[in-house]
């Protein structure tokens, strides 16, 4: 079993995640129950769609905590940010605006999932040289470089980290997403996993037990970080 999860949207109302604090505190439950000690969320900041800041975040963070101490739901949650590789995080970068990172230093990073983002590789080069340690997020799930399966190794060569969705081993995103991820994850391409958790229907998913056989085998690579953070 992973130890963390380090990507989730469980705080209410800021993101497509959860959108209320039961539900929030139902998920999270949820996710104990799987045997998750650790919860690291990490919502959107996406300017066009969520424009979350840091403050925002953290203030959101702690009144979750405050409602799990007063219910006594005993878990480790921590709070980073999934960002959107777009203009606004290259203006929080070029104005050394502190990133919501996780770990060592890590960054959770996504781009388009419709077409290759023109100053992607800038902008991790960016992050790199500020001392973050940029993490893709879902690189699975971006299904256009099926055919360009090259991109991948050439970010892992840039020093990228990639994160694995859970789901996408058992075909929850569709069979494209699916061998994509069994690809990345026959090369070691996965240095993190994660659960994307965003509502109870992810949740109910995860519950399957054909789910986490087919993480053990990523598991076993003895790449993946998530107990050591």
């Amino acid at each position: 079993m992973v130890h963390a999860d380090i990507h989730s949207h469980l705080l209410p109302g800021i993101d497509d995640g959860s959108q209320d604090m039961e539900t929030s505190l139902q998920l999270i439950s949820g996710m104990k129950e799987l045997g998750f000690q650790k919860l690291i969320t990490t919502p959107h900041i996406m300017w066009d769609m969520y424009q979350n800041t840091r403050q925002i975040i953290l203030e959101k963070l702690q009144q979750v905590k405050n409602k799990l101490q007063e219910q006594q739901i005993e878990i480790e949650l921590l709070a980073a940010a999934e960002y959107f590789i777009d203009d606004h995080l290259a203006e929080l970068l070029d104005h050394k605006e502190p990133l919501l990172s996780f770990g060592n230093n890590f960054v959770l990073v996504e781009f388009s999932m419709a077409s290759e983002t023109f100053d992607l590789k800038e902008i991790l080069f960016e992050m790199q040289m500020q001392g973050y340690q940029p993490v893709i997020a879902h690189p699975e799930r971006y299904t256009y470089l099926e055919k360009n399966k090259n991109f991948y190794t050439k970010l892992k060569d840039a020093g990228c980290f990639f994160q694995l969705n859970i789901l996408s081993l058992s075909g929850y995103y569709g069979n494209a997403v699916m061998e994509l991820a069994h690809y990345l994850a026959k090369n070691k391409f996965y240095d993190l996993v994660g659960s994307d958790l965003h509502h109870f229907r992810h949740l109910e998913a995860l519950k399957k037990s054909s789910v986490f056989s087919s993480l053990h085998r990523v598991l076993e690579t003895g790449k993946i970080q998530n107990r050591k953070l």
